[in-house]
């Protein structure tokens, strides 16, 4: 095992007394804050059922991505119906979540939806128990509901094949478990008094978080539900337009990066704060987009919405705007609908002459697949 033994922003006599250089990225942060101001106010011009579409979009991206970052494959469709049904939506030809998808639903709306509420270590706990609710991390028994105790071992961020422990690198090491009751009661003090701008306290609260890892697993996925907390006390409200999880997720490599830079450093975060309002930039970049989206969804229904289509097509419709990530054939229709092959075949042949589905250039015979007839206005 490659083991350097830096000195860790956590072992500096200054921690965490963190600082940085305001002039850095002063214009980034203004044009953040206008930005913020700028979505909010053109969502609330919009009719509500297309804020709340995009409010469910927004969401989905968030818990399916900030999970992608750590490993963790969600179905997006059983996240689609979880959030929907908390929301008060039409969840109708979405299948049944499962408890894991549940759980990980559970954290980011108590952070999202009831921001005001303090955040303690009980409400911390509560999201961890929700994060793992069979108590096991794969394979593995963790502590749930509860701060780390180190049996294991010094927690560490390795990379490399977990059954070559000479050939992995540790990128950092957290401090010891005896540490974290007082290092998790001083941040939450910190949370809950601290005038700061509330971008800069996301940004921070998700460094300082992952700084002290207090728990067995889960500490990256909760470092962003305290970000999201944050935002949504800093935008004042419970709409959560844009998603910072499905942005880190694509820069998932600079992320870690600039993390364990930061954190081998000393209490100079200037580096990791610029890297964050960059990622915030680009998030809010992407729901400008995913609200052409949610536009464009309604207008298709509202095109096409008098065709008399059976629940199999709405709902493979649906999952093509969606962005249903894979060729469409009859076998994938028959799975995704619950069909057998022939009715998928006469479904798929029915959308195709209503001119709501095309074959694709280059397929026929078995291979056949279709695609979306989309006008080319769509984004």
């Amino acid at each position: 095992m490659t083991f350097a033994s830096p000195q860790y922003a956590h072992e500096t006599p200054a921690w965490p007394e963190f600082h940085w250089d305001h002039t850095a990225f002063g214009k980034a942060l203004a044009d953040v804050h206008f930005r913020r101001g700028a979505l909010v106010t053109a969502m609330g011009d919009l009719g509500f059922a297309t804020q709340q579409e995009t409010v469910l979009e927004a969401l989905v991206q968030d818990v399916t991505q900030s999970s992608e970052i750590e490993g963790k494959h969600l179905d997006a469709q059983q996240v689609r119906s979880s959030i929907a049904t908390r929301l008060g939506l039409d969840t109708a030809g979405l299948p049944v979540p499962d408890r894991h998808v549940e759980g990980v639903v559970d954290m980011i709306l108590d952070a999202t939806q009831r921001f005001e509420a303090p955040l303690t270590a009980d409400r911390l706990f509560g999201w961890h128990a929700a994060l793992f609710p069979t108590g096991r991390s794969g394979l593995h028994r963790i502590i749930v509901g509860a701060w780390r105790d180190d049996r294991q071992g010094p927690m560490m961020v390795l990379s490399g094949a977990p059954d070559r422990p000479d050939r992995q690198v540790v990128h950092f090491v957290a401090p010891a478990a005896d540490r974290v009751p007082a290092e998790m009661a001083r941040f939450l003090a910190w949370f809950e008094s601290a005038d700061l701008d509330p971008v800069l306290k996301a940004a921070t609260a998700h460094l300082w978080f992952l700084t002290i890892h207090p728990f067995d697993d889960g500490n990256g996925r909760m470092a962003r539900a305290i970000a999201d907390l944050a935002l949504a006390r800093a935008d004042g409200s419970r709409q959560r337009y844009y998603s910072m999880s499905a942005r880190i997720r694509l820069e998932r490599q600079s992320y870690y990066r600039v993390l364990e830079e930061t954190q081998k450093g000393g209490m100079d975060v200037t580096g990791w704060i610029s890297w964050f309002l960059e990622c915030l930039h680009a998030a809010l970049d992407t729901t400008e987009h995913l609200i052409a989206q949610v536009r464009f969804k309604r207008a298709y229904w509202h095109a096409h919405g008098g065709q008399d289509l059976n629940a199999r097509q709405r709902k493979m419709l649906n999952a093509l705007l969606d962005g249903f990530d894979s060729k469409l054939r009859s076998s994938k229709y028959a799975a995704f609908t619950g069909c057998s092959q022939p009715t998928a075949v006469r479904d798929l042949g029915d959308l195709v002459e209503k001119k709501l589905l095309r074959v694709m250039d280059g397929t026929g015979g078995r291979g056949t697949a279709y695609e979306l007839v989309l006008p080319a206005a769509h984004p």
